[in-house]
């Protein structure tokens, strides 16, 4: 594969804001981004952000309608690194662990898991029943990685922006994609106990 490509999903869950921030950081990456936006996520984009969709959409090189189930991310021989959800709503991780790709998100993400390449999902859900917690359970053992953006507080983070870019670095870490100049604990300048 001469081109590596990577897909983001974008879920209704609220946190939009992570899968603007995973496109942003792949912006220089040599990578080639596919998206598939939900459209809970469209809703919450609407409801939480002042993004404008058009101009999130334009981040990547190829976006695809979630109702478009014979786009090439639908297909196991369309090579990928492998698919990150942020955020991933409760769901679309019960769709993902019962493999019902009822569209092209949830699709996307079960060729990722019978391919074997990576698939990891942003879930936004607190506190978990045991639903979820049996639904995250499944995709793990399916080869999956759930990841709760979790803050990274020994960083000492001002702003949000700062928790968020964390978060999503740390995410994009699980595909080998270093993203530079984020905090790590044991590097830098982080604030040490004296």
């Amino acid at each position: 594969m001469t081109t590596q490509r990577i897909i983001i999903g974008i879920s209704g869950a609220s946190g939009f804001q992570y899968g603007v921030k995973a496109l942003e950081l792949l912006q220089g990456k040599g990578l080639e981004v596919h998206l598939v936006v939900s459209k809970g996520a469209e809703r919450t984009c609407e409801l939480e952000t002042d993004y404008e969709l058009d101009k999130v959409m334009a981040l990547a090189d190829v976006v695809h309608p979630i109702g478009n189930l014979g786009a090439s991310i639908s297909s196991g021989s369309f090579k990928t690194l492998g698919m990150l959800v942020a955020p991933c709503s409760m769901r679309s991780l019960g769709a993902i662990a019962h493999c019902l790709t009822d569209n092209l998100l949830t699709r996307a993400a079960d060729v990722v898991l019978k391919e074997r390449r990576r698939l990891v999902l942003l879930t936004r859900e607190t506190p978990l029943n045991l639903g979820h917690l049996r639904n995250m359970q499944a995709v793990t053992e399916m080869g999956g990685v759930i990841f709760p953006p979790v803050p990274a507080l020994y960083q000492r983070p001002q702003t949000t922006d700062e928790i968020i870019t964390h978060s999503v670095a740390r995410v994009l870490d699980l595909f080998d994609l270093d993203v530079k100049n984020i905090p790590r604990w044991g590097e830098g300048n982080l604030h040490h106990n004296k």
